[in-house]
């Protein structure tokens, strides 16, 4: 069957290189003649920018630039990327707004970039970024999830009064709805599943180079998708696809992070145009929490319908999940692993409501497992919730509602169909151990 067949291990050989310091990151690359950049970031959840004055900083020692969204705009460069397509409540179309490289009149959360600040050293790039006297109007802001999606809560959007980004809606409702009717009891549970970030060994970061003779971007920076992104970034630079070159050396932790275009890979090229040299900017650690995009941050409730004799038959989830201050590409697609609620049960009816809901805090996007973990942990919570409002040992009761190998291929309430598995076999394993 091979060197390498179903079941047998495949060697891996880039840990020796790697373990002794032999992995070439983004901060590795140091190109003829570079300077260096930060960002100045919002101090505020949500403000308005009255005005920036950046004369004292651009005459400070060693700076070649200091970048705001006016010399973005100057320069014909777009926004960021944002996913389209999907439906509020009512039909009407998703509430997407415009996501700029820095900051255009108003922060929207802790960390959002408002000036991009190149020079000789990073020292001086951060000397001079202190110089930036910017004038904020503070605006009342919201950071929880929950909140987020009441009435009178701050909007992060005056056209979105809602707080409201788009509403997915899952499985048979009116089947769901018979189930619970003619439940023997019905348990439910709210479940708050809290915000992450990743927190990679290796910080964001981008080294830019712009070649005046032939148009030419290139850019160095650790990512997952290389090839996608080059395709979304040609379309910010307002450039053909052939002009931009993505180069990704060793990626020290993504996770899914690492994904998107972030705002500092068209400044590292914007500002290598502009001054005429290599610009390299790198998150620092403490940066980095207030700067990456985070994951999950969801409020969900839960209920589970089961007859007298504790067999599972039907299943209903209502879910806030957070979008952040601005959509990122793919930060929809979570709801694609809803099906995940199914866990490895039989339940035949199952519907779910999912609301995602902007709020004053760092954009949301897949990180390890994009949906998945949550969705496991709802579902296999409430059934030792169920277990134990029923008095039932948890495992008896899964005993009842798992699908056994002779039901396979199953269709499971939700989205997926499954081909195989062994699950009463795997816990009764588990139990003897």
């Amino acid at each position: 069957m091979g060197e390498f067949a179903i079941g047998q291990g495949v060697s891996r050989f880039e840990d020796p290189r790697l373990i002794q310091g032999g992995g070439n990151y983004t901060d590795d690359i140091h190109l003829p003649n570079m300077a260096h950049a930060v960002v100045l970031r919002s101090p505020h959840a949500h403000a308005k920018i009255k005005s920036i004055d950046t004369t004292a900083a651009k005459a400070a020692p060693g700076v070649l630039a200091v970048l705001t969204a006016a010399d973005v705009k100057a320069n014909g460069y777009g926004d960021l990327p944002v996913p389209g397509n999907l439906k509020r409540r009512g039909g009407e179309p998703m509430y997407k707004p415009k996501y700029p490289i820095l900051a255009d009149g108003t922060v929207r959360w802790v960390g959002d970039g408002v000036a991009f600040v190149v020079a000789e050293t990073v020292a001086q790039a951060l000397d001079a970024a202190e110089l930036i006297e910017v004038d904020f109007e503070v605006l009342p802001s919201v950071t929880s999830t929950a909140k987020a999606a009441e009435k009178d809560a701050p909007k992060v959007w005056a056209d979105a009064p809602d707080n409201l980004g788009f509403v997915e809606l899952l499985g048979d409702k009116a089947k769901t709805d018979a189930a619970f009717a003619s439940a023997a009891h019905v348990v439910k549970h709210k479940f708050v599943i809290n915000r992450v970030t990743a927190a990679t060994m290796e910080p964001r970061g981008a080294v830019g180079d712009y070649h005046k003779a032939d148009g030419r971007y290139t850019v160095y920076t650790a990512m997952q998708r290389p090839h996608p992104t080059r395709t979304d970034l040609a379309k910010v630079l307002g450039v053909p696809e052939s002009k931009v070159r993505i180069v990704t050396g060793d990626t020290g932790g993504s996770f899914g992070m690492k994904s998107p275009i972030f705002n500092e890979t068209p400044l590292v090229l914007l500002a290598s145009k502009i001054t005429g040299r290599p610009v390299k900017w790198i998150s620092t650690r403490s940066e980095s929490f207030t700067s990456d995009a985070q994951a999950r941050d969801n409020v969900t409730e839960a209920e589970l319908a089961l007859d007298k004799n504790g067999v599972f038959l039907g299943m209903r989830v209502k879910t806030l999940a957070a979008i952040g201050a601005y959509l990122q590409n793919a930060m929809p697609a979570f709801f694609l692993n809803a099906g995940t609620l199914a866990g490895c049960y039989r339940t035949p009816a199952m519907f779910v409501d999912i609301t995602a809901v902007y709020s004053n805090t760092n954009p949301v996007r897949p990180y390890r497992g994009n949906g998945r973990p949550e969705a496991a942990y709802v579902i296999e919570r409430l059934v030792d919730v169920a277990a134990d409002e029923l008095d039932m040992d948890p495992a008896e009761l899964r005993r009842k509602n798992y699908i056994s190998p002779s039901q396979m291929p199953f269709k499971t309430g939700l989205t997926f169909t499954y081909d195989s598995g062994e699950y009463l076999m795997g816990m009764d394993e588990a139990l003897a151990i």
